[in-house]
């Protein structure tokens, strides 16, 4: 079995995986609170011999990638829009899929719709604590969120945002740059504690277009320098076929 060959074909494949999540990477850059992928890179063992054990076994690393969210906050900026939110803590926003189910999301660009609900850009529901916030929508008081997320039109309490935290984030469900879904009890899901709502500030997402663009150069050489030893290879295979063919 010629072992270089799997080895620069796995390698291949992982940094065409690092090249698609760069891509991501590069379109989430511009989602408000948009959360980015890593990419890690480890070896699996490979080709023992089940029969043999002990010293006699024999096997080759074959490289490996494995993709995860990255959780650490974004830069928070400030806003010209009163509607735009953004969390200071380790906190989501409770929003409302049309499914029915709940999810999560650091994205605090809100708007109130026709029927005077706040809503996110896809027009789900934004959630307080007794369910969807709702407001007058012939009113033209403003609307105000203090820190601690109570949600006010004037002088009318409105409710209070409905604000979570996980104590493993990395176990939450991506529904896309800036959504998730607890799917799994191993996340941990609790009321915020630690988190304050900050009006008139919109987080930025965690990655950086130069980074990424650094990323992706480091991800083509190593594809090419793969693709040339794999070129190399099979020269050298079909060579040594050809000289064995020959032989009388």
């Amino acid at each position: 079995m010629e072992v270089s060959l799997y080895q620069a074909a796995a390698a291949m494949n992982a940094t065409a995986q690092w090249q698609e999540m760069i891509a991501e990477n590069l379109t989430t850059a511009s989602i408000a609170g948009g959360r980015k992928r890593d990419i890690s890179f480890s070896d699996v063992q490979a080709g023992l011999d089940p029969n043999a054990s002990g010293s006699t076994q024999s096997g080759y690393a074959i490289p490996t990638a494995q993709a995860s969210t990255n959780f650490q906050p974004g830069e928070m900026h400030p806003s010209s829009n009163p509607m735009d939110f953004a969390l200071d803590g380790p906190g989501y926003f409770t929003i409302q899929l049309p499914n029915g189910e709940n999810a999560y999301t650091r994205g605090g660009e809100f708007q109130l719709n026709a029927k005077g609900q706040l809503v996110t850009t896809m027009g789900y529901p934004v959630l307080g604590n007794a369910g969807p916030l709702q407001f007058n929508p012939n009113s033209t008081d403003p609307v105000a969120i203090s820190t601690n997320g109570d949600v006010s039109q004037g002088q009318l309490q409105v409710g209070k945002l409905k604000l979570a935290e996980f104590r493993n984030p990395q176990d939450l469900t991506s529904l896309g740059a800036d959504e998730f879904r607890s799917d799994s009890p191993d996340a941990g899901a609790t009321a915020a504690t630690s988190t304050k709502v900050r009006q008139g500030f919109l987080e930025a997402a965690n990655s950086s277009p130069t980074t990424e663009m650094s990323g992706l150069v480091t991800a083509m050489r190593m594809f090419e320098a793969n693709q040339k030893v794999m070129q190399m290879q099979s020269d050298r295979m079909s060579r040594t076929i050809s000289e064995l063919g020959g032989t009388s």
